[in-house]
Order: C-alpha cells, then sequence, then structure tokens
C-alpha cells in the first residue's frame, strides 16, 4: 500500500470546496426555476384546460433545455462531491497507516 500525503488531499478539499458550492447551489437553483419555467409556459400556452396548459409547458423546447442543464448541474455536483469523498477517505486511510506503524513500532521496541 502506498504512503498518502493528507496534506495534499487537505488542500485539495479546502480548493475544490468553493467549486462544489458553487455546483450544487446552481443545481438547487435550476430545480427551483423549472418550477417557475413550467408556470410561464403554462401561462404562455394559450390553452384554458391546465392539463394541456401543463403538456405544453412540458413539450416546449425552453423546458427540454432546462433539464439538459439540470443533467449537467447534477453530473457536476455529483463528480466534485465524489472528489471531495475521495479525499476525506484518502486522510482517514493515512490516519490507518499511522496508527498502525505506531503500533508496529511500539511492538518492536
Amino acid at each position: 500500500m502506498s504512503d498518502y500525503d493528507p496534506h495534499a488531499a487537505i488542500d485539495y478539499i479546502i480548493k475544490n470546496a468553493g467549486r462544489f458550492a458553487k455546483a450544487k447551489s446552481e443545481r438547487i437553483y435550476i430545480e427551483e426555476y423549472r418550477k417557475s419555467l413550467k408556470a410561464i409556459l403554462m401561462k404562455q400556452s394559450g390553452q384554458s384546460v391546465i392539463a394541456a396548459q401543463e403538456r405544453e409547458a412540458y413539450a416546449h423546447e425552453d423546458y427540454a433545455a432546462l433539464l439538459a442543464g439540470l443533467r449537467e448541474a447534477v453530473e457536476t455536483e455529483e463528480k466534485l462531491r465524489w472528489d471531495l469523498i475521495a479525499a476525506q477517505a484518502r486522510i482517514e486511510v493515512w490516519r490507518s497507516q499511522e496508527a498502525t506503524n505506531r503500533t508496529q513500532d511500539k511492538l518492536t521496541l
């Protein structure tokens, strides 16, 4: 097993925490805006029946484009989240290795 540099992992977390926060805020904004866009498109549909308005809104190209943006936002957020989790795991591996090394040092004395 190779040695891990916990400081590099911590630096990675610090460096990317802002990117993760931005990605998450973007995803949440798109999810919330999706509701507003649906209402706007329903109003613009010219239909009087709610179900018809909803159908028109869901079929609108702007709504489909928003969903594509949501897909990208979720992908970005999840990639960053798992990279940060991996960095945290590296720190935990290093801690375990250090504890094992200390135990081995005590046994060889």
